[in-house]
């Protein structure tokens, strides 16, 4: 039991990477953008989540915990929320094409988070290297937010072991889904979505929903990155290729979730689940074995296209406008 336990918990800051790398593009695709420029976002503001951090050390220090987590958060709000206006001002307003400006923005994403990461491992500060700044804060404030004891019973280990990024993005994916049902904000963006030139016509400005749900997917994306990096790395991070793939599987885990943000936190603890699989210590596998049990979730995303394919129901189908730019002259 406690193998499973472990393996259970070592999934977990795996888990809140991919929900957030999808939850922040099922708000984007809602409004009915196709952003593939995730996996570049959720690299650019994990470190921009970083940037904060250590600004926030050299001015009131390592030991200030609310001005570290507040300088993270602020940060990669800002430098995710940045990508996403790029991408909005160069699809809604220059009526740029939706999957090359994705995945020119994932390219310029991942290569500025390597840049910076290449300048920060070669610098120090109060005669301490930056690394071991971020991986003593990470001990400190982003890990084991209830500091739960390895000998705690099971149940306890399992509930509060986590960092709050986990938590955050549980609470955060239900609040969307609430967003979208409940609200007449959620119905305009599933009805831009849907029908741009309907929603037009009924007086909802679908370049401002469009612009809002754009910025605020990616400024969520970005905490995927952040999540990944002082969580899941304790502060240390060498490439991009890590982060890139995480969020290339939160955007295969929007198809999976039927664009339904409840579902997503099952999806994402199943994707994190597999793959953690290799690390657990009940099982012992092949490094080709490790490779293919990680190429479940692609398996499994290419399956539930298939049977939603087949299925046809509204229900389970993307918006209907995903991917279009809409302009009104065309109406």
């Amino acid at each position: 039991m406690s193998a499973v336990v472990t393996w259970i918990i070592g999934a977990m800051p795996i888990f809140a990477v991919f929900l957030y790398g999808a939850v922040g593009e099922i708000i984007t695709e809602k409004s009915g953008h196709l952003n593939l420029g995730t996996p570049g976002i959720m690299c650019f503001g994990g470190m921009g989540g970083i940037l904060g951090i250590t600004t926030a050390i050299q001015i009131f220090g390592k030991n200030n915990g609310f001005f570290i987590i507040l300088f993270a958060i602020i940060f990669t709000i800002i430098f995710g929320g940045l990508l996403g206006l790029l991408y909005s001002f160069l699809t809604v307003t220059l009526r740029a094409n939706q999957n090359i400006t994705g995945l020119s923005i994932t390219t310029f994403g991942a290569a500025f988070a390597t840049f910076m990461w290449s300048i920060m491992a070669n610098k120090d500060f109060q005669g301490i290297p930056v690394v071991d700044h971020l991986t003593i804060v990470s001990e400190k404030f982003f890990n084991n937010m209830f500091n739960v004891s390895s000998s705690a019973p099971d149940i306890v280990r399992l509930l509060f072991s986590y960092s709050f990024l986990v938590y955050l993005a549980i609470i955060l994916a239900i609040i969307a889904a609430f967003v979208f049902k409940k609200t007449k904000v959620g119905l305009g963006l599933r009805a831009v979505g849907e029908s741009p030139a309907t929603a037009d016509a009924a007086g909802l400005s679908v370049s401002r929903y469009r612009y809002i749900a754009t910025i605020c997917g990616a400024s969520l994306a970005g905490f995927g990155g952040l999540t990944y990096i002082m969580v899941s790395m304790n502060g240390g991070f060498e490439q991009t290729v890590s982060i890139e793939t995480f969020g290339w599987l939160a955007v295969a885990l929007v198809i999976f979730s039927v664009w339904r943000p409840t579902i997503c936190i099952g999806g994402s603890f199943l994707f994190a689940l597999l793959y953690q699989l290799p690390y657990a210590g009940f099982i012992s596998l092949s490094d080709e074995g490790a490779d293919l049990i990680k190429m479940l979730p692609y398996v499994v995303t290419i399956l539930i296209l298939i049977i939603t394919s087949i299925v046809g129901k509204k229900q389970v189908q993307p918006p209907a406008a995903l991917g279009t730019n809409y302009f009104r002259e065309d109406r």
